[in-house]
């Protein structure tokens, strides 16, 4: 009997370090799952119409989830309009502060940081009439 029950322990034992082993695998696979599914988003400013007057740049920020990491991919006529990531003050008052950064190309991706950014076309009439906004960028999902 005792030959039995010395089995029937082994038996356990190595079930045991089976399942352990298995739920394991199992974490690290829905780790790396989540991993795959917290990549940036990428948003299309303005959706069809771009960085453009035609729309209200601060209405088509309402009802999005911005993380710090996200992309926003400006396209724009680079004969009419720019964009400037400036401060909060350059925001409220259409103008640059300095050691604001400008882009002009036409087509411009820019990686938004953790917190407030702030975006207004450099020609204050422009920024005055629509073409800036703000966005508050909260931290990326968990993994």
């Amino acid at each position: 009997m005792r030959m039995e029950t010395k089995s029937s322990s082994k038996v356990m034992s190595s079930a045991a370090m089976l399942i352990f082993f298995m739920l394991l695998h199992l974490q690290f696979e829905a780790i790396h799952c989540r991993v795959s599914h917290s990549k940036p988003t990428t948003y299309i400013v303005g959706d069809e119409e771009g960085w453009d007057l035609v729309i209200s740049m601060e209405g088509w920020t309402r009802g999005k989830n911005f993380h710090a990491g996200d992309i926003l991919d400006f396209k724009y006529d680079d004969q009419k309009f720019d964009v400037a990531v400036v401060n909060k003050e350059g925001h409220d008052t259409c103008t640059v502060n300095e050691g604001a950064k400008v882009y002009s190309s036409g087509h411009t991706k820019i990686q938004l940081v953790f917190g407030a950014n702030y975006f207004i076309d450099t020609v204050p009439d422009i920024c005055s009439g629509g073409l800036k906004m703000a966005i508050n960028a909260t931290a990326p999902p968990p993994f």
